[in-house]
């Protein structure tokens, strides 16, 4: 097989994971190729992503490397099983950075997804006066066909959420993204009310931070927390203003967690966090 030359987060993560599988069971690149028929350079692009895997090589190599947990390699294996499948997210390929489509693939496949956010709203819920409002403050600044990509993908992301079988959500938001208006009063006000509004979602939960819990932890980070089918799957996305960073690392992924947990004791119950998002519009 002809080795990728840009495998996508998701091809990245299933290698990433291989590699970790093959480095917990103490075996070498050359002890590993030895076991699987292949060579060293097979077993490198394999760790690497550019070679691809089917379900039967995921769970041959699970075998060889002794792996005792039969749901990560269920979960291995599903994620490598059947073609390759076109999403919704890549007819932007080309067009926005990698980063953005990572996020797509991350929250698509996300059994649940947690946020935390003390400057921005969630992109999940963003309007699109909003998000161009958003777009347009970036630096460098973006080219006017970017910024219209940016928010059509933005909008594209919500489909998880709205679908027929939408993504548990649980959000976290600080008082401080609630009042900064962004794209001017009346897009503030009806951003404002569209949160409020999908706070009412059986499956979707936003909680504020308000400015009178004082300091809190996790105060400035932006954190995108996709569940995987097993916990050793998660998923960190880090918004910054320069592009995401992602996170998979096992001790990060258990900080994180616990991170949010504490996050979410600062914030008001779901009922009184709505009741502000709401008083706040009123007050534009």
């Amino acid at each position: 097989m002809a080795p990728r030359n840009a495998p996508t987060g998701r091809q990245r993560r299933l290698a990433v994971e291989v590699r970790r599988m093959r480095e917990q069971a103490g075996i070498s690149i050359l002890e590993a190729a030895a076991m699987l028929g292949a060579d060293r350079t097979m077993i490198s692009n394999i760790e690497a992503g550019r070679t691809g895997l089917s379900e039967e090589r995921v769970r041959q190599i699970a075998c060889h490397y002794g792996c005792p947990d039969s749901s990560l390699v269920d979960a291995l294996a599903s994620m490598a099983g059947g073609r390759r499948t076109r999403h919704w997210w890549d007819e932007y390929r080309g067009k926005l950075p990698d980063g953005h489509l990572d996020v797509s693939e991350i929250e698509h496949f996300a059994a649940r997804i947690r946020t935390a956010q003390t400057v921005h709203l969630p992109g999940l819920f963003q309007i699109e006066e909003h998000a161009r409002a958003i777009f347009d403050f970036a630096v460098p600044q973006l080219p006017r066909l970017e910024v219209e990509l940016r928010v059509a993908h933005r909008m594209g992301r919500q489909a998880i959420i709205a679908g027929e079988s939408p993504t548990p959500y649980l959000g976290i938001i600080h008082e401080a993204a609630l009042r900064l208006e962004f794209g001017g009063r009346d897009v503030s006000r009806r951003q404002l009310d569209h949160l409020a509004n999908a706070s009412e979602l059986g499956h979707v939960t936003l909680l504020v931070i308000p400015f009178s819990a004082g300091p809190f932890h996790g105060a400035g980070q932006s954190i995108l927390y996709a569940e995987g089918p097993v916990p050793q799957l998660d998923t960190v996305q880090l918004d910054t203003s320069f592009g995401g960073q992602f996170v998979d690392a096992p001790t990060p992924l258990g900080n994180y967690r616990s991170l949010l947990d504490l996050m979410e004791r600062s914030a008001l119950p779901p009922e009184e966090s709505r009741e502000l998002i709401r008083s706040i519009a009123r007050e534009l």
